[in-house]
């Protein structure tokens, strides 16, 4: 009998509900990007269906990958974890250099592989979760904690990319606390990363003309405020239900970045506050779900990686929809499932499959 229960919590099924909820972000995403998309596809590729193809194509991937790394038992990242982190951080130092990384958007955070460019920055959250819970797990001091969490936000920020800094800044002090890391230490470091950024804004004309923006939206209404004059407008547009499905004015070309960055604000206007609410409990119930697989993981390592997985993807939801309805200055970072991108995609889908292996052996039922 003890046999037959040891093979039965071994054979355990994976947290079907979250699969279930993960496929229907990546519908809803697809259904998003076949909307708004449209304008902006036919008017650069003849095709209006363009980026709704590339994503489809970056969906059965990430499915794929998904699929392995759920089958995978989660201690292997354990094991890959430092030479995995050492991987990244050389491709953010790879992507700095001018005849390897490209610049766009004012940034440069790309490395063009010839058929297709990637984001090194999206690796680097992964294989940075997956480090910190190494070091949870082996119960290491603060600065190994603190340390490796400075130099991928520097690395970061010289891109220069501050929502993707501010998300890794999110993950590591969600894992940082979780792993009982003392309240001194973590607001020593809050205050220094804070004065940091202050620092670094104050010195960049990029971050200062983004902090500008930010405050005096009403100042340069063709230049520098455009873009969060014309989310607004998208916003109040959209009343509380909403111009109807397929209906936006503003993705026809007057919203910047309308299937990447700005996904959230067309979604809000074609279909409204109600519109935009459901998306916002559809990604607390993920936060929710994802934090329950961590409470339930069968050991520290499993733990502090489902924290970090879940504070990577609601977080970098959270800074996305803030700075859609300008709590927070423009971030420049895509929405989870919802937003145009393979690399963005594929590495949250690859996160979410680590997720399904920790809750396969889960203390709890489900």
């Amino acid at each position: 009998m003890r046999k037959k229960s040891q093979l039965s919590r071994q054979t355990k099924s994976i947290d079907r509900n979250f699969l279930i909820l993960v496929i229907s972000l990546i519908i809803l995403g697809l259904i998003s990007i076949a909307d708004v998309s449209a304008p902006q596809a036919l008017n650069m590729f003849g095709d209006k269906f363009y980026f709704l193809k590339q994503q489809l194509m970056w969906s059965g991937i990430g499915l794929a990958v998904l699929f392995i790394t759920s089958k995978i038992h989660y201690s292997f990242w354990q094991k890959i974890a430092t030479p995995f982190f050492i991987t990244t951080i050389v491709l953010l130092l790879v992507v700095l250099l001018p005849n390897l990384g490209f610049k766009a958007l004012g940034a440069r955070r790309w490395i063009s592989l010839g058929l297709f460019s990637f984001q090194p920055s999206e690796l680097i959250k992964l294989s940075f979760i997956i480090f910190i819970a190494k070091v949870a797990a082996k119960n290491k001091s603060f600065l190994s904690y603190f340390l490796p969490l400075i130099l991928v936000t520097g690395l970061i920020m010289l891109q220069p990319d501050l929502g993707t800094a501010l998300v890794v800044a999110t993950i590591g002090f969600s894992q940082f606390f979780i792993s009982g890391v003392s309240i001194l230490y973590l607001g020593l470091s809050m205050s220094a990363g804070i004065l940091g950024a202050i620092v670094l804004t104050i010195f960049s004309p990029y971050r200062r003309a983004r902090l500008s923006t930010f405050f005096e939206t009403a100042s340069d209404p063709l230049g520098k405020s455009y873009h969060i004059r014309q989310i607004l407008l998208a916003l109040g547009s959209g009343g509380i239900f909403g111009v109807g499905l397929g209906a936006s004015r503003q993705k026809f070309l007057f919203l910047p970045e309308s299937s990447t960055d700005s996904i959230f604000a067309v979604i809000t206007e074609e279909l409204g506050l109600v519109g935009g609410f459901a998306i916002i409990l559809i990604f607390a119930y993920f936060i929710y779900k994802g934090l329950k697989i961590a409470g339930n993981a069968p050991d520290t390592f499993s733990k502090i990686a489902a924290v970090g997985i879940t504070a990577w993807i609601g977080g970098q939801a959270f800074l996305n929809i803030a700075s859609m309805v300008a709590l927070v200055p423009l971030t420049g970072i895509p929405l989870p499932f919802f937003s145009y991108g393979g690399s963005s995609l594929v590495m949250i889908l690859a996160a979410c499959g680590i997720l399904l292996s920790i809750s396969k052996y889960g203390k709890n039922e489900k």
